[in-house]
């Protein structure tokens, strides 16, 4: 016999809403524009996009702010953080940006920005890079730290209503067993000696029953709602489910601390991004005409690449070493 199996994580589930959202480009946007903003924001000042140049490479200038851009892009800072020569992995985000700037000329002296192919890959790259500055725009004016404050309070009250709570059983296989056994219990045996006697729980007939602390809501059914109407130091009448007949003893209730604001934070900044996000684009989708063509041209880039590969071509150059961090 196993213990009881949780339905699921039953955290408090920030994102639950979207779960449905299947849109790569959406969740990839919203990423890629909260990873900056997981810090308070009257900490976050906006980077400007300044005239001191790290480097030139061939009289094209690579500006200090496009290293700190990409820094902050790539998870390796934050918005506002000094970035500079003598940093970890500094150098190698310049050596990077030459190898890009060298690979852009290259390809704009061999020609390859001209034709339909390239304009179209050009074009989708500004597009998303577009759509970015969009879901930047509203993280710095719909997620504010009075919305930040509002959600984490909600979630705090919504913890707290999730006792952990310390339950024991006994399993038989019939009901008529359990009935019998709960009879004998309200009339003075103990719940501790027909544990031992006649549960076929092997993993627990020998600890009295017990199952430890367990969260109600992580429980399958019925034993969230047995729970809930089982007093401290009560049992509860014989119940089904999947493993047996059960009789529960509820034997303590405590509550866990709920996550400090700084360890929820990051899930708050997503939701409410997401929200923010989800509600412009069903805006946007409502008044926008939106035609299915009947056939449209499949478009191979020269170079046998796929559109989605664009933003990782120079990350997998040998020479940069460039490590990607999960997120």
């Amino acid at each position: 016999m196993q213990r009881p199996q949780p339905r699921g994580d039953f955290t408090v589930l920030l994102l639950k809403p979207f779960s449905r959202i299947h849109s790569i480009l959406f969740v990839s946007l919203v990423l890629s524009a909260t990873v900056a903003c997981n810090r308070p924001v009257e900490e976050e000042p906006v980077l400007q996009v300044e005239a001191a140049t790290a480097v030139t490479v061939n009289g094209d200038p690579i500006y200090v702010s496009d290293i700190e851009l990409e820094a902050v892009a790539r998870g390796l800072i934050s918005p506002g953080e000094e970035f500079g020569p003598g940093d970890d992995n500094y150098d190698l985000v310049l050596d990077q940006l030459v190898d890009q700037k060298l690979m852009a000329q290259e390809a704009l002296g061999r020609g390859l920005d001209k034709g339909a192919a390239a304009e179209r890959r050009l074009e989708v790259a500004r597009e998303r890079i577009l759509g970015n500055l969009l879901v930047e725009s509203l993280v710095a004016s719909e997620v504010t730290e009075d919305s930040i404050e509002s959600m984490y309070k909600e979630q705090v009250a919504l913890q707290q209503e999730d006792d952990e709570v310390s339950i024991a059983h006994i399993l038989v296989e019939t009901e008529e067993d359990a009935r019998r056994l709960y009879d004998e219990i309200q009339n003075g045996a103990t719940f501790e000696s027909l544990v031992v006697s006649d549960s076929v729980d092997s993993t627990t007939r020998m600890e009295n029953g017990d199952l430890g602390y367990v969260s109600p809501n992580n429980m399958a059914d019925p034993f969230p709602v047995v729970i809930a109407n089982t007093g401290v130091g009560e049992v509860s009448e014989p119940f089904l489910s999947a493993d047996g007949w059960h009789i529960l003893k509820v034997k303590d209730r405590r509550t866990s601390p709920p996550k400090t604001r700084a360890e929820m934070r990051p899930e708050i900044v997503t939701f409410l991004t997401l929200n923010q996000v989800s509600k412009i684009l069903r805006r946007l989708r409502t008044e926008a005409k939106i035609e299915k063509g009947e056939k449209s041209p499949h478009i191979v880039p020269d170079s046998g690449l796929s559109l989605e590969s664009e933003g990782d071509l120079l990350k997998e150059q040998p020479a940069s070493e460039a490590q990607g961090r999960e997120l």
